[in-house]
Protein backbone atom coordinates (compact mmCIF):
# COMPACT_ATOMS: atom_id res chain seq x y z
CA UNK A 1 0.00 0.00 0.00
CA UNK A 2 2.89 2.38 0.64
CA UNK A 3 4.16 1.81 -2.90
CA UNK A 4 0.64 2.45 -4.20
CA UNK A 5 0.53 5.73 -2.26
CA UNK A 6 3.90 6.78 -3.59
CA UNK A 7 2.91 6.00 -7.19
CA UNK A 8 -0.45 7.74 -6.93
CA UNK A 9 0.97 10.92 -5.43
CA UNK A 10 3.78 10.95 -7.99
CA UNK A 11 1.27 10.62 -10.82
CA UNK A 12 -1.49 13.04 -9.82
CA UNK A 13 0.11 15.11 -7.08
CA UNK A 14 -1.99 16.80 -4.42
CA UNK A 15 -5.20 15.30 -5.80
CA UNK A 16 -3.71 11.88 -5.08
CA UNK A 17 -2.78 12.87 -1.53
CA UNK A 18 -6.30 14.21 -0.89
CA UNK A 19 -7.87 11.09 -2.37
CA UNK A 20 -5.74 8.77 -0.24
CA UNK A 21 -6.62 10.67 2.93
CA UNK A 22 -10.34 10.51 2.06
CA UNK A 23 -9.98 6.78 1.40
CA UNK A 24 -8.11 6.26 4.67
CA UNK A 25 -10.87 7.96 6.65
CA UNK A 26 -13.48 5.61 5.17
CA UNK A 27 -11.78 2.21 4.85
CA UNK A 28 -8.36 2.49 6.57
CA UNK A 29 -6.29 0.83 3.78
CA UNK A 30 -3.18 2.75 4.78
CA UNK A 31 -2.36 4.91 7.83
CA UNK A 32 -2.90 8.59 7.18
CA UNK A 33 0.45 9.27 8.83
CA UNK A 34 2.24 7.54 5.96
CA UNK A 35 0.39 9.55 3.33
CA UNK A 36 1.03 12.80 5.19
CA UNK A 37 4.72 12.04 5.72
CA UNK A 38 5.07 11.30 2.01
CA UNK A 39 3.23 14.54 1.22
CA UNK A 40 5.61 16.36 3.53
CA UNK A 41 8.57 14.88 1.66
CA UNK A 42 7.15 16.29 -1.57
CA UNK A 43 6.90 19.66 0.16
CA UNK A 44 10.60 19.42 1.12
CA UNK A 45 11.66 18.89 -2.50
CA UNK A 46 9.43 21.65 -3.80
CA UNK A 47 6.86 19.47 -5.56
CA UNK A 48 4.04 20.86 -3.39
CA UNK A 49 3.59 24.01 -1.39
CA UNK A 50 3.01 23.50 2.33
CA UNK A 51 -0.29 25.39 2.27
CA UNK A 52 -1.48 23.49 -0.79
CA UNK A 53 -0.58 20.17 0.81
CA UNK A 54 -2.41 20.99 4.05
CA UNK A 55 -5.51 22.24 2.23
CA UNK A 56 -5.67 19.26 -0.14
CA UNK A 57 -5.30 16.65 2.60
CA UNK A 58 -7.73 18.48 4.88
CA UNK A 59 -10.27 18.57 2.06
CA UNK A 60 -9.77 14.82 1.69
CA UNK A 61 -10.29 14.32 5.43
CA UNK A 62 -13.53 16.29 5.37
CA UNK A 63 -14.79 14.46 2.28
CA UNK A 64 -14.15 11.01 3.75
CA UNK A 65 -15.59 11.98 7.14
CA UNK A 66 -18.72 13.37 5.47
CA UNK A 67 -19.41 10.01 3.83
CA UNK A 68 -19.30 8.24 7.20
CA UNK A 69 -21.37 11.01 8.79
CA UNK A 70 -23.98 10.51 6.06
CA UNK A 71 -23.99 6.76 6.73
CA UNK A 72 -24.60 7.32 10.43
CA UNK A 73 -27.22 10.00 9.79
CA UNK A 74 -29.04 7.81 7.26
CA UNK A 75 -29.06 4.84 9.61
CA UNK A 76 -30.84 7.09 12.13
CA UNK A 77 -31.50 6.96 15.86
CA UNK A 78 -34.83 5.25 15.25
CA UNK A 79 -33.20 2.23 13.62
CA UNK A 80 -30.60 1.96 16.37
CA UNK A 81 -33.34 2.14 19.01
CA UNK A 82 -35.28 -0.58 17.20
CA UNK A 83 -32.20 -2.82 17.09
CA UNK A 84 -31.59 -2.26 20.80
CA UNK A 85 -35.21 -3.06 21.60
CA UNK A 86 -35.01 -6.31 19.63
CA UNK A 87 -31.51 -7.51 20.38
CA UNK A 88 -30.16 -5.34 23.17
CA UNK A 89 -31.09 -7.86 25.85
CA UNK A 90 -28.59 -10.31 24.36
CA UNK A 91 -25.82 -7.74 24.80
CA UNK A 92 -27.04 -6.31 28.07
CA UNK A 93 -27.84 -2.96 26.46
CA UNK A 94 -31.17 -1.30 27.19
CA UNK A 95 -33.05 1.55 25.55
CA UNK A 96 -32.19 3.61 28.62
CA UNK A 97 -28.48 2.93 28.04
CA UNK A 98 -28.85 4.09 24.46
CA UNK A 99 -30.68 7.25 25.51
CA UNK A 100 -27.89 8.04 27.98
CA UNK A 101 -25.31 7.53 25.24
CA UNK A 102 -27.04 9.98 22.92
CA UNK A 103 -27.43 12.46 25.77
CA UNK A 104 -23.72 12.12 26.55
CA UNK A 105 -22.82 12.71 22.89
CA UNK A 106 -25.11 15.75 22.73
CA UNK A 107 -23.20 17.17 25.70
CA UNK A 108 -19.65 16.25 24.74
CA UNK A 109 -19.92 15.63 21.01
CA UNK A 110 -18.05 18.82 20.12
CA UNK A 111 -14.98 17.67 22.06
CA UNK A 112 -15.29 14.10 20.79
CA UNK A 113 -15.37 15.10 17.12
CA UNK A 114 -12.62 17.71 17.39
CA UNK A 115 -10.13 15.76 19.49
CA UNK A 116 -11.09 12.48 17.83
CA UNK A 117 -9.48 13.84 14.65
CA UNK A 118 -6.16 13.84 16.48
CA UNK A 119 -6.26 10.16 17.45
CA UNK A 120 -5.40 7.36 14.98
CA UNK A 121 -8.26 4.93 14.23
CA UNK A 122 -10.72 7.01 16.30
CA UNK A 123 -10.42 9.80 13.74
CA UNK A 124 -11.95 7.48 11.15
CA UNK A 125 -14.74 6.14 13.34
CA UNK A 126 -15.98 9.23 15.16
CA UNK A 127 -18.00 10.45 12.17
CA UNK A 128 -20.54 7.63 12.47
CA UNK A 129 -21.79 8.43 16.00
CA UNK A 130 -21.83 12.11 15.03
CA UNK A 131 -24.20 11.21 12.20
CA UNK A 132 -26.30 8.94 14.41
CA UNK A 133 -26.61 11.71 17.00
CA UNK A 134 -27.60 14.04 14.14
CA UNK A 135 -25.01 16.67 14.98
CA UNK A 136 -25.64 19.78 12.88
CA UNK A 137 -23.77 19.33 9.59
CA UNK A 138 -22.10 22.80 9.54
CA UNK A 139 -20.82 22.18 13.08
CA UNK A 140 -19.58 18.72 12.15
CA UNK A 141 -17.78 20.00 9.06
CA UNK A 142 -16.16 22.87 10.97
CA UNK A 143 -14.93 20.61 13.81
CA UNK A 144 -13.70 18.00 11.34
CA UNK A 145 -11.85 20.57 9.26
CA UNK A 146 -10.26 22.19 12.34
CA UNK A 147 -9.11 18.92 13.89
CA UNK A 148 -7.92 17.51 10.57
CA UNK A 149 -6.05 20.73 9.78
CA UNK A 150 -4.01 20.34 12.97
CA UNK A 151 -3.37 16.61 12.45
CA UNK A 152 -2.38 17.01 8.81
CA UNK A 153 -0.17 20.04 9.48
CA UNK A 154 1.80 18.19 12.16
CA UNK A 155 2.54 15.12 10.02
CA UNK A 156 3.20 17.06 6.82
CA UNK A 157 5.62 19.28 8.74
CA UNK A 158 7.37 16.22 10.12
CA UNK A 159 7.65 14.74 6.63
CA UNK A 160 9.04 18.01 5.31
CA UNK A 161 11.66 18.16 8.07
CA UNK A 162 12.71 14.53 7.56
CA UNK A 163 12.82 14.89 3.79
CA UNK A 164 14.11 11.73 2.13
CA UNK A 165 14.20 10.05 5.54
CA UNK A 166 10.41 10.30 5.94
CA UNK A 167 10.04 6.50 5.91
CA UNK A 168 11.91 6.31 9.20
CA UNK A 169 8.94 7.95 10.91
CA UNK A 170 6.62 5.35 9.39
CA UNK A 171 7.71 2.83 12.02
CA UNK A 172 6.74 5.24 14.79
CA UNK A 173 3.39 5.84 13.12
CA UNK A 174 2.79 2.09 13.09
CA UNK A 175 3.67 1.85 16.79
CA UNK A 176 1.21 4.63 17.58
CA UNK A 177 -1.50 2.83 15.64
CA UNK A 178 -0.84 -0.43 17.52
CA UNK A 179 -1.04 1.39 20.84
CA UNK A 180 -4.41 2.83 19.89
CA UNK A 181 -5.63 -0.56 18.65
CA UNK A 182 -4.67 -2.03 22.03
CA UNK A 183 -6.42 0.77 23.92
CA UNK A 184 -9.60 0.29 21.88
CA UNK A 185 -9.47 -3.47 22.45
CA UNK A 186 -9.05 -2.98 26.21
CA UNK A 187 -11.96 -0.53 26.25
CA UNK A 188 -14.20 -3.02 24.46
CA UNK A 189 -13.18 -5.82 26.81
CA UNK A 190 -13.88 -3.66 29.88
CA UNK A 191 -17.26 -2.69 28.41
CA UNK A 192 -18.19 -6.33 27.80
CA UNK A 193 -17.05 -7.34 31.28
CA UNK A 194 -19.24 -4.66 32.84
CA UNK A 195 -22.21 -5.87 30.84
CA UNK A 196 -21.53 -9.46 31.96
CA UNK A 197 -21.21 -8.41 35.59
CA UNK A 198 -24.45 -6.45 35.40
CA UNK A 199 -26.24 -9.42 33.88
CA UNK A 200 -24.89 -11.68 36.62
CA UNK A 201 -26.17 -9.35 39.33
CA UNK A 202 -29.61 -9.16 37.75
CA UNK A 203 -30.04 -12.96 37.84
Amino acid sequence: MVEFAVDLINQIGLAGAGFLIALEVVVLPIPSEVVLLLTGFNVSVGSFSFIGAVLATTAGSVAGASLLYGFGYGFSKARVELLVQRYGKYLGVSSNDLAKTFTWFDRYGTLVVFFGRLIPVIRSLVSIPAGLAQMALPKFLLLTAAGSLIWNSIWISLGAVLGAQWEQAEAWATVIDYIVYAAVAVTIIVFLLRIWQRNQKSK
